[in-house]
């Protein structure tokens, strides 16, 4: 009998709780439970792998890949679009003008309403340098200019299907940790950093690596974002979508998730939805949220953890 392929990301968690190695974050104390070189395999003739053993934040996996793809770096796309999932750090940075008398204190509803509401206010406050659509459409290169990865992806594979080399990164040593110049480090820690696309058997098949995962909150997020990049990178080759891999560094689940865990440990997951990508994608620049339709989505309910905001930059390790 055919086992449903949610068991593989079910079976992970089930793993962490048991056997997982305690790790403690030296920036906020925080305890999890870990384990390191994991590896989940969709193949996505089956459908989107949205888990379906508790209700996944579809219109932010949506927005948030679209956020991405189109090269953004600044929240406010976001906040106007009513997904409010990288509030935090923006937030954080700005409390920390605050506590040198910078700014203004704010409470983060009165952060984000400034967010949206002032253009030049979101311009100074909603940046988030160096992260994911900044490196994937624009990375940064010494001679000034902007390096378009996923669009040269996309070229390479239509010039040559065969192509071993269609990588895009987002992990930039010049500005991570303690490599970073003082006063340059990022401030988010890039998480799923590397990914690499192939076609096998004339299909768009896609790896991801993930350096450091958080399997109850972020882990369903990044498995149905990637896996909808495979089929929209698919659809502007003109190809089929063929198998989503993942490949984890240290993957954990916080203490403070494991009873909302094991809930869902619980549930019988569901059929995977499908998903409908209108013939108007035929490039990264004709691609919008609105092209995209998720079909027989079924899934229980939703189980809500509070989401830790840990593992960046230490500036007691880092500066």
């Amino acid at each position: 009998m055919h086992k449903h392929p949610e068991y593989q990301y079910l079976d992970l968690m089930k793993k962490l709780i048991e056997s997982g190695d305690k790790q403690t974050d030296k920036g906020t104390g925080v305890v999890t439970y870990s384990s390191f070189g994991d590896q989940m395999r969709f193949d996505l003739s089956e459908g989107l792998p949205l888990l379906t053993t508790k209700k996944v934040y579809w219109k932010g996996v949506l927005q948030e890949l679209y956020w991405f793809m189109s090269g953004q770096s600044n929240i406010k796309y976001l906040v106007d679009n009513g997904v409010h999932i990288w509030d935090d750090y923006p937030y954080k940075i700005y409390n920390e003008k605050v506590e040198k008398g910078e700014q203004l204190a704010l409470t983060k509803e009165e952060f984000i309403a400034k967010i949206a509401d002032d253009a030049d206010f979101a311009k100074a406050h909603g940046e988030l340098p160096h992260i994911y659509g900044e490196h994937w459409r624009r990375w940064q290169a010494r001679d000034g200019r902007e390096v378009d990865q996923l669009g040269w992806v996309i070229s390479e594979l239509t010039k040559d299907p065969d192509a071993h080399n269609t990588l895009v990164t987002s992990w930039n040593p010049e500005y991570m940790y303690a490599m970073a110049a003082p006063g340059t480090a990022a401030r988010f820690p890039i998480c799923h950093n590397m990914y690499q696309v192939n076609i096998k058997h004339g299909k768009v098949c896609l790896h991801l690596y993930q350096r450091s995962a958080d399997i109850f909150l972020g882990v369903p997020f990044n498995i149905g974002s990637y896996a909808l990049l495979t089929f929209v990178i698919a659809k502007i080759l003109g190809r089929e979508a063929g198998e989503f891999v993942h490949t984890f560094g240290d993957v954990h689940i916080y203490e403070n998730h494991i009873e909302q865990a094991k809930e869902q440990l619980s549930r019988e997951p569901l059929p995977f939805p499908k998903v409908k990508i209108s013939d108007a994608v035929v490039s990264l620049d004709t691609f919008k949220p609105e092209h995209v339709e998720l079909v027989d989505y079924q899934s229980h309910d939703t189980i809500k953890a509070e989401l830790t905001v840990a593992g960046g930059y230490n500036k007691n390790l880092h500066s």
